[in-house]
């Protein structure tokens, strides 16, 4: 198939494209570069499928136009301002990435009848209320501009489904995690934490620790991305993808640093969208695309580990 990814250059996105090229489909990359970079995409660009990247923005019209003369027949639409800290500082430019964004990335995908794969986030819901974790159908709660601005992309998707029968996928994977994500800011927590183990530096955690995440590992989501974009059962909905175990900061941080001196709490710099206790029910996405995930979190963050040492982040 031709394929195209926006966002392709970022961390996750980088993965999607690998997982694409190894089936043996057509891959077009769309990303402006401020959150993703050419390097993620550098042992990839060799690959005789791969059909290049374009530096451009999703709010660019004509770039768009011209990219759809490709006749794509699936778009995942990953492209997105992703940091929570900046969306509350400065949302509208969170907005316009991620709501008129992803209008415009759309407006193509009903012109050309592209299906739509939408990259959301489990940020949009509200806390795991028991054990089972959270569904789709758990109430959201968009404790900041991101989370806002990708449930009001989320709907905006829903109703070319259900206005011009665009075959559209809203997805919603947890906190994910892996080789090529930054390990700065708000890179992400097992990244931040395992590169300052690594360079004999504390792990700093916000608030009192307790907050709980359930962690995916990047090919696992990858893949769970992918198989989105070919499943019709999959059209019109929205789908989870998580571990379906959640384990707290302060946990986390013990099991990578294995050193409890070498970790500090530090005041929380966005306690307002903090969500207390993510935990996934991934049962929607076993049932429609018989997904499940295959790395356990012990044998990811080794995976992460042996990729930043080897990397010279540190």
């Amino acid at each position: 198939m031709n394929i195209l990814v926006t966002g392709g250059a970022g961390f996750i996105g980088r993965w999607v494209v690998k997982r694409l090229l190894e089936e043996n489909h057509l891959v077009w990359v769309l990303d402006d570069l401020s959150n993703g970079r050419k390097e993620n995409l550098a042992e990839l660009e060799s690959h005789p499928n791969f059909q290049g990247l374009t530096v451009g923005d999703i709010k660019n019209r004509k770039t768009l136009a011209q990219l759809f003369e490709n006749n794509f027949e699936v778009c995942y639409h990953l492209g997105a301002s992703i940091n929570v800290q900046d969306s509350i500082d400065e949302p509208e430019t969170t907005f316009n990435n991620d709501v008129i964004g992803t209008f415009y990335v759309l407006e193509q995908c009903r012109e050309h009848k592209v299906k739509m794969v939408f990259m959301s986030t489990c940020m949009v819901y509200e806390r795991a209320q028991n054990e089972s974790g959270i569904s789709e159908l758990n109430p959201v709660k968009p404790a900041s501009p991101y989370a806002g601005a990708k449930l009001a992309a989320e709907n905006m998707a829903l109703s070319y489904y259900y206005a011009y029968d665009l075959p559209v996928t809203v997805i919603r994977p947890f906190n994910t995690y892996g080789p090529f994500q930054k390990t700065g800011g708000e890179g992400g927590v097992v990244a931040i934490f395992i590169k300052n183990k690594l360079a004999g530096k504390d792990l700093s955690i916000y608030g009192d620790g307790k907050q709980t995440r359930d962690l995916l590992y990047v090919e696992d989501c990858a893949r769970f991305v992918v198989e989105a974009g070919f499943s019709d059962q999959a059209n019109g909905e929205i789908i989870n993808a998580g571990l379906g175990k959640d384990i707290s900061i302060n946990d986390l941080a013990k099991m990578i640093a294995q050193d409890d001196s070498r970790i500090k709490h530090v005041e929380h710099i966005h306690p307002q969208s903090e969500i207390p206790k993510l935990l996934c029910d991934y049962s929607k996405a076993k049932q429609l695309l018989n997904w499940e995930p295959s790395y356990s979190l012990e044998a990811g963050i080794l995976a992460t580990e042996k990729w930043i040492a080897s990397t010279k982040l540190i």
